[in-house]
């Protein structure tokens, strides 16, 4: 008779190994890993793969040791540095068994000095579906025949600074940072403690077996707000913790909405999305409606905005604009500056009705909010006074003005 294996207890023995080795910037990141690692040896079971990316901005931040012990306890491991398409969609496709794909200084290959590598590229955003792959042709000179390659597999990856949208849209993100002076590791020594992965590696291999056809089954629930492709991402993981047990499936759930909520805040690929978050959150704050001129100085009254620094320009009111006409209104027209009456004249400003549509559709909930009612966090418009919040002079003194009825004479 084969002896039970505990999912949970042995989830937390790979936390706990990874623990040794690495600080993580967040707890949540322990739970992520783990769960990744784990997913890896039930990757038949599921639609998607979700990467997982440790990135940092300097070197010596932890982000290789943390690959090497992921290759400790992944299937079929694959650690490489440097690699083609072409290679990679060959070593997928071959009869040992899926590979678990394990890029370090990925910078290199998507680094503003390295180009545009489309076809890395394709092979990393088609492999995270099943259905992936990608059609070449096969043979010599023009004796060639078409093939379809599958891409399907774990990819982790390690670099500095970024990646390209369409791969961190697909990727669990985990953000590295230099250990400080009281954060000690242990060692690792690859002759002692290569051993000790592999013999968790094992034994998450043969829990993976008991649980595969509960695991392939499964429609694990979302946490409130999750949904499209960081849901796509998710779900393998909650998967997992739902097949592993005890307080996983908790754990699972809370730092799936903390890590999405951190890539969020650290998501540099839109400068849109910023400019209406900021609209939204530090400008307008209730208010119905704010002269351009005033918007610009509050965007570069903000310490923690790109605004002071646009392609080494202040933003002014051509680029708020040219920014803002790239959304639409409740309407479906293009969302421009419109006068605004005032005591004082008729200066150009945006309205928050015709901002609030893209409000709704494009922006993270508004802090302590869940998205489901972010909606209601959007200004409802009834053309009345209505700056709800004054928490700089600058905004308190032109909302007022600008939404202060004129009095006939």
């Amino acid at each position: 008779m084969t002896a039970t294996i505990d999912g949970a207890a042995l989830l937390n023995e790979v936390e706990a190994f990874h623990r040794r080795f690495n600080v993580f910037p967040r707890e949540a990141a322990y739970v992520a890993v783990a769960l990744w690692d784990a997913h890896a040896h039930l990757i038949e079971c599921f639609e998607t793969t979700p990467r997982i990316a440790f990135l940092s901005p300097e070197p010596g931040s932890g982000k290789s040791r943390a690959l090497e012990i992921v290759e400790l306890l992944t299937p079929r491991p694959v650690a490489t540095v440097s690699a083609s398409a072409n290679a990679l969609y060959r070593l997928v496709d071959s009869a040992e068994g899926l590979p678990t794909v394990l890029f370090d200084e990925v910078d290199t290959i998507f680094g503003p000095r390295a180009g545009a590598d489309e076809a890395l590229r394709g092979f990393l955003n088609a492999g995270y579906r099943r259905i992936g792959g990608a059609l070449r042709c096969v043979g010599e000179g023009s004796n060639q025949n078409a093939q379809v390659f599958d891409s399907y597999c774990a990819v982790a990856m390690a670099g500095l600074g970024s990646l390209p949208n369409t791969v961190l849209t697909r990727a669990v993100i985990v953000r590295m940072r230099k250990r400080a002076p009281n954060e000690k590791v242990e060692p690792y020594r690859q002759r002692t403690h290569e051993k000790q992965g592999h013999a968790l590696r094992e034994r998450l291999a043969k829990w993976a077996d008991t649980v595969r056809d509960r695991v392939a089954n499964a429609w694990p629930e979302m946490p409130e707000g999750v949904t499209d492709r960081p849901a796509d991402v998710w779900e393998p993981l909650l998967a997992v913790a739902d097949a592993a047990g005890g307080d996983w499936p908790a754990r699972a759930r809370a730092a799936c909405v903390e890590l999405i909520s951190a890539a969020h805040d650290n998501d540099e690929s839109s400068i849109g999305i910023r400019l209406l978050t900021d609209l939204r959150d530090k400008v307008f704050c209730g208010a119905d409606r704010m002269p351009t001129a005033a918007i610009i100085e509050c965007l570069l009254r903000m310490d923690d905005g790109p605004w002071g620094d646009l392609d080494d320009k202040p933003i002014n009111s051509r680029t708020l604009g040219r920014l803002l006409g790239q959304y639409v209104t409740h309407a479906n027209k293009p969302i421009k500056s419109r006068g605004i009456r005032t005591p004082s004249g008729f200066p150009k400003g945006y309205y928050a009705e015709d901002l609030a549509d893209a409000w709704v559709r494009y922006c993270p909930p508004p802090p302590g909010e869940s998205a489901t009612s972010a909606t209601s966090a959007t200004p409802q418009v009834s053309g009345g006074e209505s700056v709800a919040d004054s928490a700089t002079a600058i905004r308190h003194t032109s909302a007022e003005t600008a939404t202060q009825p004129v009095l006939a004479g």
